[in-house]
């Protein structure tokens, strides 16, 4: 799917919206099929362009040519849930249209399930998230900068209390947002990081810190900012550039006010806001690219 351009015009896809589009289990099951086969394909047992149609005893359709079955919930997080199918999507539905994520409990508060069901549901739609987030690597002015997420013991606070998870984000200026789990903010950890995501050649904005200096041998024009002088922006006359960590230190915030603690599935939290960052312009497809993923 291309990447749509950047506009602050895109309508949200609203509740309204949403329960018309999905008024039945059959609407939503009719949506899954044509985002898997379509209803009108060729089949897979006698090899003709058929349409298909709805089963009435079944969640399934038939070819009308030699009334073989399809199963659009085969194969998918769908298959065997005893969780109703417009129950699934409405989730989906809060996952692409919140901005701070959608809590185990807050997903059972909503659903009316258990806090059990509600949590797998939860876990199984990051994991989509995750495989539906476009790829490549970063290019143009990227903007890097590291975390600390989570716990604080009594007496000890900032950056190095114990119990944090380290995180390091990259986004592109005005593009994809891409972050991951560390073990550590050593040289050659966050070199391996960036050396993985951001296109050689590409430009960087870093804080001081001095281990980022070893991107400039790398084939990366970089700049810094220095934030214990209260340097927040800087222009570099000899380039043409802006250096600063704006953007990144603003997915930062977001990301800390709505995971506040520290979480052993970090990655599948990390993958959700990513998702949402790199998707928001695509409206009420970014609803369909994640059922598609199913």
């Amino acid at each position: 799917m291309p990447r749509p351009p950047r506009s602050n015009n895109v309508q949200p896809f609203s509740v309204r919206e949403f329960f018309e589009r999905f008024p039945t289990e059959d609407a939503c099951l009719e949506h899954l099929m044509e985002l898997r086969y379509g209803l009108r394909h060729p089949c897979d047992k006698c090899l003709h362009l058929s349409t298909f149609h709805r089963l009435a005893d079944r969640p399934a359709y038939t070819c009308a040519h030699c009334g073989a079955n399809v199963h659009p919930m085969a194969g998918t997080v769908f298959q065997d849930t005893r969780t109703p199918l417009r129950m699934w999507f409405y989730a989906i539905y809060l996952f692409v249209t919140t901005r701070h994520g959608v809590s185990g409990k807050g997903l059972q508060r909503q659903l009316g399930v258990t806090y059990k069901t509600a949590y797998r549901m939860g876990m199984q739609i990051r994991k989509l998230m995750e495989e539906a987030d476009l790829g490549g690597l970063l290019t143009g002015h990227v903007e890097i900068d590291e975390a600390y997420v989570g716990g604080r013991r009594p007496g000890k606070r900032g950056r190095g209390a114990a119990g944090k998870t380290i995180v390091v984000g990259m986004v592109e200026r005005g593009g994809r947002m891409a972050a991951q789990v560390v073990p550590n903010v050593r040289m050659e950890t966050l070199r391996d990081v960036v050396l993985e995501n951001v296109e050689p050649g590409a430009v960087v904005s870093t804080d001081e810190l001095m281990r980022y200096g070893l991107l400039t041998g790398d084939g990366y024009t970089q700049g810094a900012v220095k934030h214990a002088a209260k340097e927040w922006s800087w222009y570099d006359w000899r380039t043409g550039k802006t250096f600063h960590t704006n953007s990144v230190e603003g997915f930062w915030r977001l990301f800390k006010a709505s995971v506040r603690s520290t979480h052993k599935r970090m990655p599948a939290y990390l993958a959700e806001f990513c998702y949402r960052s790199n998707h928001r312009q695509f409206g009420n497809a970014m609803f369909d690219l994640l059922v598609s993923r199913v």
